[in-house]
């Protein structure tokens, strides 16, 4: 099977970068191990994804956030971070001009919504229950390959990875990555609690755990705990009033009893850092090329910006002539997105170290940081902007 584009992984990351090649000309193949009704109609996974202003727009232009359930949409007003018992916190809320300061939309529903806008796509053939074995990322004058389970063997003129943080596809490519499991486990559940959230999400660096509140419609909210993987699976097993009193007991009763009103989900932590985004033919998106730890909530941000910029590239040099042209684009591409990513990657690994580290010096110099923080006029915006755009 010959294509211009064939694309592994059938979650955001692919799907939107399908859909931003719609205008393009191109003949894209992509390729999902999962079945058919796992991408039409997946199932809830408790992940509530803080979207940025510029997600937003991104997923507007891909046909997708008119798709969106508009109750399932709740926009975020501010954003606190607090440290264990210090009477300190930084405070985050929208910009001048803007009426939030993100939005909190369900993963599931983003997966469908951008499934349904690319269903019908023309020129776009989406295969599922396909398992990929082997992939060569190709050279110059050659295609690159991906070898499927069923010996069919699909080539194109450029290879874009977007399988996963473990992805097999990478690591077939011979594209190595920094893999860090953090030996700790993050449960998402949906809860109702009795005091409203004032749309105000909390970031709770506790002693020995590290808890989330993400405020949606109503008094509704997705609780999040992190803690040591045997911890948080014990946590998990508790049924649903055992579960609702121990969140409330955690929490503090900040926004008094809380209730279970969802399947728990658990999701061992780990990060990854892609050594190289390019390879030849081949391009790393989403996960593929940076796991991001979840507490700053930037992953999936950055694998629809990460799309949204290799798109353009491709697009800007099929306009060009493709083949002449594609090696400079990706190029291009890795550069501006490893710039992108690594401050951010590297600023939020060295903040999840600083705040979950229980010795008393780094507590002492959380608390530091956030009276300095709290005081500075100058670190608000600059943690906002970044928070939203």
């Amino acid at each position: 099977m010959d294509c211009d584009v064939v694309i592994v992984g059938g979650g955001p990351a692919g799907l939107a970068f399908a859909r931003s090649l719609e205008d393009s000309g191109l003949g894209i193949v992509l390729l999902e191990r999962a079945p058919l009704e796992a991408l039409a109609t997946p199932r809830f996974d408790g992940r509530e994804i803080a979207l940025t202003h510029g997600s937003k727009r991104i997923l507007e232009q891909l046909g997708a956030w008119d798709r969106l359930p508009a109750d399932e949409i709740a926009p975020m007003h501010a954003a606190k971070v607090v440290n264990g018992d210090s009477p300190f916190s930084l405070n985050f809320t929208a910009g001048e001009g803007e009426a939030q300061l993100g939005y909190l939309v369900p993963n599931h529903r983003i997966r469908a919504a951008l499934y349904d806008a690319a269903r019908n796509q023309p020129g776009l053939r989406l295969i599922t229950g396909a398992e990929v074995v082997h992939a060569r990322s190709g050279a110059t004058g050659s295609r690159a390959e991906v070898l499927l389970s069923s010996g069919e063997v699909v080539r194109a003129r450029l290879l874009v990875v977007a399988d996963s943080r473990l992805s097999t596809t990478r690591e077939a490519l011979g594209i190595g990555a920094d893999i860090n499991p953090l030996g700790r486990s993050m449960m998402v559940v949906r809860v109702r609690h009795e005091l409203p959230h004032g749309a105000t999400a909390l970031e709770w660096f506790d002693h020995r755990q590290t808890l989330a509140l993400l405020p949606l419609n109503g008094n509704l909210a997705g609780a999040v705990l992190t803690l040591p993987e045997d911890a948080a699976r014990r946590v998990a097993a508790f049924d649903d009033a055992a579960l609702g009193r121990d969140l409330t007991r955690r929490f503090r009763q900040r926004l008094g009893r809380m209730e279970v009103v969802s399947d728990r989900n658990v999701y061992p932590l780990v990060t990854t850092w892609a050594h190289q985004f390019v390879s030849g033919r081949a391009a790393l998106i989403g996960d593929a090329a940076v796991g991001m730890h979840p507490v700053t909530a930037h992953g999936f941000n950055l694998g629809l910006s990460g799309q949204a910029l290799l798109a353009a590239e491709v697009c800007d040099a099929v306009r060009r002539s493709m083949d002449p042209e594609l090696p400079a684009a990706l190029r291009r591409f890795e550069n501006g997105h490893r710039a992108a990513c690594k401050p951010l990657y590297t600023g939020t690994n060295l903040l999840v170290r600083l705040f979950t580290d229980e010795r008393l010096p780094a507590r002492a110099m959380r608390h530091a940081m956030l009276r300095l923080g709290a005081g500075l006029p100058f670190v608000r915006p600059t943690v906002r902007a970044m928070l939203t755009h």
